[in-house]
């Protein structure tokens, strides 16, 4: 029966039933972690023969040059090859990164601010206001990158099939508004999959800013666990047909396909902004790590191969997916206090409580021993105004501490809602 239901007799019992149950799991002393999307043990054991695979320091000579040495900015030739492949782009179009492509975005960002992007009439750090564009529940890793540096963060509905793209073809006639940050497939965090449509809009996008920039983050590119690898279309080629080849950003990295912290990522775009960074960030830089750059070629091959190995990570991570959903689905969907989404691809599961409940769930899940994502964190400025999105992240914890986890938390839902019916 749904909790709106219930007499108030009945919703003081069944508070009595779930306080009871919540005192039963803090005397557990609990000590479990759902906060990020970090890949478990088990996907880092599977993808650990990487550090094998470059054994000859022969195999360092590559595509005319050695990979040990000085140079080659923009990456190896080899490196932009397979991301070229992997997202559908022409190699020129690639800038090989480090461990994390978010030190990509943020530079694009930053370079804007201190040196504007090729079609800025000056750098924004001499505009009298700058805007973006955030599609929310976003991540919030990119709002505090733009946050940082002092911008406008206005905040954009996402629906079923993406942004409100109205909302944003609205927004972007203001010529203040400098871009928009997209995770276009299995967003973070409700796993939307942008449409075709919203995908062709936003290519199609005439913004008053002649610097507009489309932060095109595919992060999750390759990367299901429900069934077979979903084609996307490619933005660089959209936005080129559409007349607005330099509008776009793409990034993307193999953070969740090796190791998160010893991997390499790509920025792509079109060949003009690709040099036009490139002499920027040549200053700051001799190159990336080639060696990682070569390994990871070594070892993932190419488009197919790397497939091949995201079904092995699938493996391990449906069956934690699945706990997830399939308690949301018995323990809270039936009392009506909660919506939520059973992704295909990324790496979260997005619950969206009835209002007001967000923080307090969480304050409950901190008590007994559970650590999630903070409340307000996928919204801009991490203010919720409804104070009702929960990301949950279950690829860390092992399946049996997944399912301690979750139950802990639809225990704290069940009391945080019942506490608010009794105001």
């Amino acid at each position: 029966m749904m909790y709106k239901d219930m007499t108030p007799a009945q919703r003081r019992e069944e508070h009595e039933k779930v306080s009871a149950q919540f005192d039963a799991w803090k005397g557990k002393h609990l000590k479990l972690d759902m906060s990020r999307g970090k890949p478990g043990k088990e996907q880092l054991d599977l993808v650990s023969d990487i550090l094998t695979v470059l054994t000859d320091p022969a195999q360092c000579a590559v595509d005319g040059m050695d990979a040990r040495n000085y140079g080659e900015l923009g990456g190896l030739p080899c490196a932009k090859r397979y991301f070229a492949e992997v997202l559908g782009v022409k190699p020129e179009e690639c800038f090989i990164g480090g461990s994390a492509s978010l030190t990509l975005m943020y530079d694009v960002i930053a370079k804007a601010f201190t040196h504007g992007l090729r079609h800025s009439e000056k750098p924004w750090c001499k505009l009298d206001k700058v805007k973006f564009l955030c599609p929310a529940p976003g991540y919030d890793r990119h709002f505090k990158i733009t946050e940082s540096f002092g911008v406008e963060m206005i905040t954009i509905p996402m629906t079923e099939t993406g942004p409100d793209m109205d909302l944003v073809e609205e927004q972007v006639k203001d010529p203040a508004v400098k871009g928009i940050w997209c995770v276009p497939k299995y967003s973070n965090p409700e796993g939307i999959v942008y449409s075709d449509e919203t995908v062709d809009r936003i290519a199609r996008l005439k913004p008053a800013a002649p610097d507009f920039t489309i932060m095109w983050d595919n992060a999750y590119c390759i990367h299901e666990f429900d069934g077979d690898f979903l084609p996307f279309r490619d933005i660089l080629t959209l936005c080129r047909e559409a007349g607005n080849a330099d509008m776009v950003f793409e990034f993307a990295s193999t953070s969740k396909v090796t190791f998160p912290g010893a991997g390499i990522s790509v920025m792509a775009s079109s060949v003009e902004n690709i040099q036009y960074m490139s002499k920027l960030m040549g200053i700051q830089m001799i190159s990336y790590d080639k060696v990682n750059q070569l390994r990871h070629v070594l070892y993932l091959k190419d488009k197919d191969h790397t497939l091949a190995l995201m079904k092995k990570h699938a493996a391990v991570l449906k069956p934690k997916f699945d706990a997830v959903v399939t308690a949301l689905e018995t323990e809270i969907a039936p009392l009506g206090i909660a919506k939520f989404r059973r992704p295909k691809g990324g790496y979260f599961v997005s619950v969206d409580t009835l209002p007001g409940l967000a923080k307090r769930t969480l304050a409950l899940c901190k008590e007994a021993g559970v650590v999630m994502t903070g409340a307000g964190a996928t919204f801009p400025y991490g203010v919720d105004p409804q104070d009702s999105n929960i990301r949950i992240a279950p690829s860390l914890p092992p399946v049996a501490e997944l399912e301690d986890a979750i139950q802990v938390f639809c225990t704290c839902l069940k009391l945080a809602a019942l506490e608010s019916m009794e105001k």
